[in-house]
């Protein structure tokens, strides 16, 4: 029997690893964080469970543009889904993020309807 997959929370804001948490937990689905893009990497260099990443885009350092460019440059992680989250809602972000590598983008504030509809479309593969 194989393992569950998780999902791995890349965000720099402890706040919403907390709520994402709280929401994945609360539907039995387990998760991992990192408060940074390297950590992030890091983590996905040594885990082979992840189902899904959830990636903020906005983040000091190495941003979700660079970090799923890091992380499909990394043939492991090539066709890893990575749902963009992101407070960036204008017109043409959700296109940016598609075009940086992302499978799919909820903004913030979260549908946690929506983002539990995306997530179980990944892990159920």
């Amino acid at each position: 029997m194989t393992a569950q997959k998780q999902v791995l929370i890349i965000d720099d804001d402890t706040r919403n690893i907390f709520a994402l948490r709280a929401v994945l937990r609360s539907r039995n689905i387990t998760c991992l964080a990192a408060t940074s893009a390297a950590e992030g990497l890091q983590i996905l260099n040594n885990e082979h469970q992840i189902g899904v990443v959830l990636m903020d885009i906005m983040m000091p350092d190495m941003d979700g543009y660079e970090t799923i460019a890091a992380l499909r440059a990394n043939e492991k992680n090539s066709t890893l889904p990575v749902i963009a989250v992101t407070a960036k809602a204008m017109v043409g972000d959700r296109e940016k993020c598609l075009e940086a590598g992302a499978d799919n983008y909820i903004s913030k504030p979260i549908d946690v309807d929506e983002l539990l509809i995306q997530i179980q479309q990944y892990l159920s593969k």
